[in-house]
């Protein structure tokens, strides 16, 4: 079963795949879009082509654990989801993501231009394994 993680922002979309078994990772791209329409089509495309049957969204909560206006966007964006999709939609917690993806493309000597067009895929990575792991598929 594929499951696909989403990391949800205002102008850059991660999107990361499972394999096909649900284990791993397998596919990681960006949707560099401001707007909500473009980014729901583009999911519902690699819906259809990779055959994903779970979504999983990062749920931004702060620090501290509460709720914020980018927590609210992405629950509209789950319920908007659900309603056109049909499928299953997981708020997970993405506390530190994006930081510790920084981190990871700063290690490997990613840097500037070239670690901004990856690096909310990468969270989105960090967002699919941390299911996974949670879930044990």
């Amino acid at each position: 079963m594929r499951i696909m993680a989403i990391d949800y922002g205002d102008a850059h979309t991660g999107v990361a795949i499972s394999d096909l078994l649900g284990f791993g990772a397998g596919t990681a791209e960006t949707i560099d879009s401001r707007s909500e329409d473009v980014v729901v089509e583009r999911l519902k495309q690699y819906i259809a082509d990779y055959k994903v049957e779970e979504l999983v969204l990062g749920y931004p909560k702060n620090m501290n654990g509460t709720l914020g206006v980018r927590a609210e966007k992405s629950e509209a964006l789950a319920e908007r989801l659900r309603k056109e999709t049909g499928l299953k939609v997981t708020l997970w917690d993405e506390r530190r993501t994006t930081v510790d993806a920084h981190r990871i493309l700063s290690e490997a000597g990613r840097h500037g231009k070239k670690r901004k067009k990856v690096v909310d895929a990468v969270a989105a990575t960090l967002i699919l394994e941390g299911y996974l792991t949670f879930c044990q598929r």
